[in-house]
């Protein structure tokens, strides 16, 4: 079980400021009961607790579509909502570089990434604490989040937001690790799962959005 701690920090200046509530554990995924779905954090998913105040949270994505944006991974490669025309699905996992329940299940999703490649779907990683509310890019972060991708093996995209997203659609976050899918038009579809998961709980949620989303 994932112990809570009370954590008091700033970050994200600018449009807005997170202050976090609730602090990493160090003990395994949380199951699928326990983090999923309805835009509710999980108990033992990191909060991610106070509004955001942006004049900019219409510009960039909403709950319903990705938006455009563009963004660089760690790497400094581009990447647009464009590229989501390439695959069928793309399942986009929202997490910070502190929070032990993302970090411990990157592994998992890189193996996922893998393995459903050639059924059209793809995976990004979204960084959201490398970048601050100005949407430009936190270096000491990025260097972690790189450590951190050579430490767990994913190769799959981490990407740094936005300041027109990190005001849309992840202004709707108050949790991390957080997961959604999006379709090759750009249109956020199925469920929104919070929390993290073991590798066979995520090759089923794939395999059932997938099946919904795919005609």
């Amino acid at each position: 079980m994932i112990l809570k701690k009370r954590i008091s920090r700033m970050f994200l200046s600018g449009f807005f400021c997170l202050a976090l509530l609730a602090g990493c554990g160090s003990e395994g995924n949380n199951s699928a009961e326990e983090g999923k779905n309805e835009k509710a954090p999980s108990a033992e998913a990191d909060s991610l607790q106070e509004p955001l105040d942006s004049g900019k949270q219409e510009t960039m994505g909403s709950m319903e579509n990705i938006g455009e944006f563009a963004m660089e991974d760690i790497e400094g490669n581009s990447f647009t909502q464009e590229m989501f025309a390439d695959y069928d699905l793309t399942m986009v996992n929202v997490f910070t570089t502190w929070c032990t329940p993302c970090v411990n299940e990157i592994p998992d999703l890189q193996e996922l990434s893998e393995e459903v490649k050639e059924q059209g779907v793809n995976i990004v990683g979204i960084v959201l604490d490398a970048a601050n509310g100005s949407g430009n890019a936190d270096p000491e972060t990025v260097e972690q989040a790189k450590l951190l991708a050579e430490k767990t093996g994913a190769a799959y995209p981490f990407l740094i937001p936005d300041a027109g997203y990190l005001g849309g659609r992840l202004a709707g976050i108050n949790a991390v690790p957080e997961t959604f899918f999006v379709d090759k038009e750009g249109n956020i579809v199925g469920e929104t799962y919070s929390g993290s998961r073991s590798l066979e709980e995520w090759r089923e949620i794939v395999e059932k959005e997938r099946g919904e989303a795919v005609p």
